[in-house]
């Protein structure tokens, strides 16, 4: 990845008004068309958005779609939108006890109706903040429930001569309770903003479970099996590849293999897999500084978990910009996909969204952007400005690519924002038009949802300011 170390939010303003401008048109183009009775939109097919019924984990970012529409433009009617959309159709993701995805479901619907009163942006309103915590406690409490234990007791750090986080345990994919996703590390901001409002999950006899200690262990185990170091028992592999799933033996809790889901193989890394990593621990470095030392004692301290986190966000992170990505910073689905060969030295040249061989994936490009500029905020802010830079360039090079054609759909009949995203590449789920060989011109209600996610935190940061939700 060629980073362009002249951006900045400023110079980016133009295209990220040009990009809400036509987040609204798809909006309403959606609400149109959409069935509920058909499911939860997921990704387009032709330009239209279609439901698969798998799991329903796109619906929050449909709904938080509007509030981030209305905090960007201060328009009225998709404020109304998000509420009425998310009070009618979102309860039932508040206790959902199959999925992994609360965080994506709930924190960007509940979260931001929240965080938007908390800001000011919208008028304080007693009534609505109650329901909307109340279904974050909920939500943050059912995800911390999805819970599986490993046999390890010892403490374990990538940084040498941190005193290191026991990774004793995980919040398990759909997949069951074998089964850890490297996605998951993005949801785990429901347990954050639940822990936040002083949540606790109740076990049995009425032992109270400490939802920050279950979301960092669940990070400690993510990066201990899921994320490569090129040490240790990685000495075999490359310094920031990340397997998409681990499997546990879960008659003894031992760890057994990696594997994969949705990517080419558990020995490439699945560009999407690797950009929640991105994104999620940068994220759960910025919930740790509203955290106080005394609540970190019990999982290691405060320099272990810091130390984890950063070292896993900075592994992953290099090996996108240095590994994987194309020039540009837009990455191909996998790493070494089986015709990744045929394309070249393609980390040397602008991604081809149009090539015979293998497709690209933009909505990973758009999750891991905001990481980038999440991470660089954070090392920048803890002295460690050179490389706050670097990640800082590089999340604003992949935004200046992907908020600009040929990814922006400007076509006023399509339905998707961001084009040329891609859902499950081995199950064959997605669209390829007639006359190419592999999947392109399509869109995904994650990829939409983060990239309007990242024009935020751009616009955000060109006026002084920042986004989170804590």
């Amino acid at each position: 990845m060629k980073i362009d170390a002249k951006l900045t939010p400023q110079k980016l303003q133009k295209k990220v008004d040009r990009l809400f401008d036509l987040a609204g048109q798809k909006i309403h183009l959606i609400n149109k068309s959409w069935d509920s009775s058909k499911g939860t939109p997921v990704f387009t097919e032709q330009g239209k958005y279609t439901s698969k019924g798998w799991t329903e984990w796109t619906q929050g970012f449909q709904f938080g779609m509007q509030f981030l529409q209305y905090d960007a433009t201060g328009e009225e009617e998709y404020l109304e939108l998000g509420r009425a959309k998310t009070l009618k159709h979102m309860a039932s993701h508040v206790s959902h006890i199959g999925v992994h995805d609360h965080g994506f479901n709930n924190v960007s619907t509940y979260g931001n109706l929240r965080r938007l009163m908390l800001e000011g942006a919208i008028p304080f309103n007693q009534h609505e903040l109650d329901y909307a915590e109340i279904a974050l406690k909920v939500s943050g409490a059912v995800q911390a429930a999805r819970y599986a234990s490993t046999n390890q007791t010892t403490p374990w750090s990538p940084v040498k001569g941190s005193p290191g986080v026991v990774p004793g345990g995980y919040i398990y994919s759909f997949n069951g309770p074998q089964s850890l996703f490297s996605d998951t590390v993005r949801s785990m901001r429901s347990l954050s903003v639940a822990h936040q409002l002083g949540h606790v999950l109740m076990g049995e006899g009425d032992k109270p479970i400490n939802l920050l200690h279950r979301s960092i262990t669940h990070a400690a185990t993510t990066s201990r099996y899921n994320v490569f170091f090129g040490q240790g028992r990685d000495i075999y592999d490359i310094r920031g590849r990340v397997a998409h799933e681990s499997i546990f033996n879960r008659n003894d809790g031992q760890f057994r293999c990696s594997s994969t889901q949705q990517g080419y193989s558990a020995f490439s890394t699945w560009t999407r897999g690797a950009a929640w990593i991105i994104c999620g621990y940068p994220e759960q470095l910025e919930f740790l500084d509203t955290i106080d030392d005394r609540e970190l004692k019990a999982v290691g301290g405060r320099k272990a978990v810091t130390n984890l986190f950063l070292e896993t966000a900075k592994a992953a992170s290099d090996f996108y910009i240095d590994g994987y990505s194309a020039k540009d910073g837009v990455p191909y689905w996998d790493s070494c996909a089986l015709n990744t060969h045929k394309l070249g030295n393609f980390t040397k040249q602008n991604a081809d969204p149009f090539n015979d061989h293998e497709p690209v994936d933009s909505s990973a490009a758009a999750i891991a952007a905001q990481g980038f500029l999440r991470l660089g905020k954070y090392l920048t802010e803890k002295d460690s400005a050179a490389a706050g830079k670097k990640y800082t360039q590089a999340g604003l090079t992949i935004a200046n690519t992907i908020f600009d054609e040929p990814y922006l759909s400007t076509d006023p009949k399509h339905q998707g924002l961001i084009l040329h995203s891609i859902y499950h590449r081995p199950n064959g789920w997605d669209h390829t038009p007639k006359g190419r060989k592999v999947p392109c011109g399509e869109s995904s209600m994650w990829g939409d949802y983060h990239a309007m996610e990242l024009a935020l935190l751009i616009q955000r940061m060109g006026g002084g300011e920042y986004h989170n939700f804590f």
